[in-house]
């Protein structure tokens, strides 16, 4: 795809978004604030529902897209694809306006996952070395923690931005590569575009949130481009580029599990929540943690570009060194 176009339909998307949130805002202080929790981060009651311009801003542009670029002509959004995405925004609305019980939660967000994965090519195979109907239901209960674990970790100020915006930028670049469908590039252009028009509204200290309306369908976008780029020979890729939001959350949900606590509930345990605890600042977290994305999103293309099981193994291998030195230093806090 012309650099010419890819950056039209990021920059789109940043203005659809800014300016929706800009028409909303008032309508989310006044129905949609969040208090403080257990969970927060932020010590004032602070309007949340931003996701809804971003998810919004994402769709709308990605599927004008085919009608404004060429290139593009062929780029047909799954109505299945949209139905998920616009179910799971539901699920977080209601979660976000109401407390929903974690059990229909769960069924409805399960829903949306299977759906997604019913809209992948027959042919398409992640784990070829498994049945396709076993590679099918691990695909859907992975894709459920995967969104989940967005969820999670979207606890901070610009900490979503710093995970979203390179996870799409190096998606569109891998894609441009040859390696993805035109849908994949349009539409990890598009959300990466409707995150950044997000990001000057949730700057620290945020005037507004994602709210669950947001981060859970931006997991299953997120989760739907990263099993493309498995299932089209892209699978080092595939586990960089969300290294370091899997390490945190799994490692984190693993230590709850072994301490006996109730993992659905509010804490505040994640290696990035502790590291404010600590003593980082907000600014400080993110922008580590938007560095060795940087890093990975990198060493994500150069598995794509320099192919072979040794630069593979390489850039594995240097990722994962990057993610434990990253939650070493969240843990350890800042020295003195």
């Amino acid at each position: 795809m012309p650099v010419a176009a890819s950056a039209a339909i990021a920059a789109m998307a940043a203005v659809v978004c800014a300016g929706l949130i800009v028409i909303i805002r008032p309508w989310l202080e006044r129905y949609a604030l969040a208090h403080p929790n257990k969970r927060s981060s932020h010590s004032a009651p602070t309007p949340q529902g931003g996701g809804v311009a971003v998810m919004a801003a994402a769709i709308a542009v990605a599927c004008a897209a085919s009608f404004f670029v060429p290139e593009l002509g062929q780029t047909n959004t799954p109505a299945s694809l949209i139905a998920a995405v616009l179910l799971m925004a539901g699920v977080g609305a209601m979660a976000d306006l109401y407390p929903v019980h974690v059990a229909p939660r769960l069924l409805l967000q399960a829903l949306a996952v299977a759906l997604v994965i019913y809209t992948l090519p027959a042919e398409l195979r992640a784990a070829p070395f498994l049945p396709a109907w076993i590679e099918r239901i691990l695909l859907v209960i992975g894709g459920l923690w995967f969104v989940n674990l967005v969820n999670f970790m979207d606890g901070l100020d610009w900490m979503t931005v710093a995970e979203v915006v390179p996870v799409t930028a190096a998606v569109a670049v891998i894609g441009c590569l040859g390696l993805l469908p035109p849908l994949a590039i349009v539409a990890s252009l598009a959300l990466c575009g409707a995150m950044i028009g997000f990001a000057y509204f949730n700057r620290p200290v945020a005037k507004l949130f994602l709210g669950d309306v947001g981060s859970l369908p931006i997991g299953l976008v997120l989760g739907w481009l990263l099993v493309l780029l498995a299932g089209t020979g892209g699978r080092a890729a595939a586990v960089l580029l969300p290294l370091y939001y899997v390490a945190d959350s799994t490692i984190t949900l693993l230590r709850r599990l072994r301490n006996g606590e109730r993992i659905w509930q509010p804490h505040r345990t994640h290696f990035y929540q502790r590291a404010t605890a600590a003593g980082f600042s907000v600014t400080e977290v993110v922008a580590r943690v938007f560095a060795v994305n940087l890093a990975l999103g990198a060493l994500a293309i150069a598995t794509v570009v320099f192919r072979g099981t040794i630069t593979e193994i390489a850039a594995l291998a240097i990722g994962g060194a990057l993610v434990a030195r990253l939650l070493i230093v969240f843990a350890r806090g800042p020295r003195a």
